[in-house]
């Protein structure tokens, strides 16, 4: 009796907290999807004349038009990419700070984690400023292009200036769980296929990969996840051309006032990534099997 009233106290305030900010917006957002919208913005009444004000024009709507499909397979690109490079940057460093001497590994999780004392908003301003057409790099980069032939370039309000923001502002969750797996591998491991024949690469490959996978799908669904919902980076750094579906969402709740429309774009984006957050369960648990 006394062990089930301990899980039921300690499992009880997380279960309420994603009944309250998670399922019950959820089925706000999926009952306001079936919804009309209102004559002035927002939604119409739920009832009306003594009926039910239901409708799946918005589903129709969004599977008739292929515009919205293009923007959330560019979307998913974009959040692939940036992931990708998360891991090919963030790697090197967590292994470097995971292997360096305790007394300095502190001080580099600190400077890894800075960027986050100050605003976020503050961040991309400064990216702005570092990309902008007058900036030392935009006019030492059109200064080699011009001299080899080529036209100038536009860093700033591109697809290049929103992938670089994006990078920036994730890649320190890539960094800290990778740093936490390789923190904690044997280096006896490395020792003994070190004792049988291998080189570094195949060390590498066959023991220090394998083993850092969870940290390398932690990390990957801390950066995709939030990338695949960013509206302000792609607003502020990119062009007319960078609308991602954050983007399309935002505009549907405080542009057009079109609150069933977003409510459906936003569902279709959750169960997105419901898809993908199984899938990548999925192959982290194949992937365990295999080296298991």
């Amino acid at each position: 009796m006394h062990r089930r009233l301990t899980r039921w106290l300690v499992g009880l305030p997380p279960t309420l907290f994603l009944l309250v900010f998670f399922v019950a917006p959820s089925l706000i957002m999926v009952v306001a999807s079936f919804r009309f919208p209102g004559d002035y913005g927002g939604l119409a009444p739920l009832r009306a004349d003594g009926h039910w004000q239901l409708t799946l024009e918005t589903y129709r709507f969004f599977f008739s038009d292929f515009i919205y499909t293009e923007i959330f397979i560019k979307s998913f690109g974009v959040a692939l990419a940036t992931t990708l490079i998360c891991i090919l940057l963030a790697y090197p460093l967590a292994w470097l700070i995971a292997r360096s001497p305790k007394r300095y590994r502190d001080l580099m999780v600190l400077l890894a984690i800075l960027p986050f004392a100050s605003n976020f908003l503050i961040r991309v301003y400064a990216w702005m400023i570092i990309l902008g057409p007058q900036a030392a790099l935009a006019r030492a980069l059109n200064g080699v292009l011009t001299g080899l032939g080529f036209e100038p370039v536009s860093l700033l309000f591109s697809p290049f200036a929103v992938l670089v923001g994006l990078v920036y502002v994730h890649l320190p969750f890539m960094i800290l769980p990778l740093y936490t797996n390789l923190d904690r591998h044997d280096p006896v491991l490395l020792d003994a296929a070190q004792d049988l024949g291998a080189n570094a690469w195949h060390r590498f490959w066959r023991v220090t990969w394998p083993l850092s996978l969870p940290g390398i799908y932690s990390g990957s669904a801390l950066v995709f996840i939030p990338v695949l919902g960013m509206f302000a980076i792609p607003e502020l750094l990119g062009g007319t051309g960078d609308i991602l579906i954050g983007n399309l969402i935002k505009e549907q709740f405080l542009g057009t006032r079109d609150w069933p429309f977003g409510s459906t774009l936003s569902i279709m984006l959750t169960v997105a990534v419901l898809l993908c957050a199984g899938l990548a369960a999925w192959l982290a648990r194949r992937g365990a099997g295999r080296h298991a």
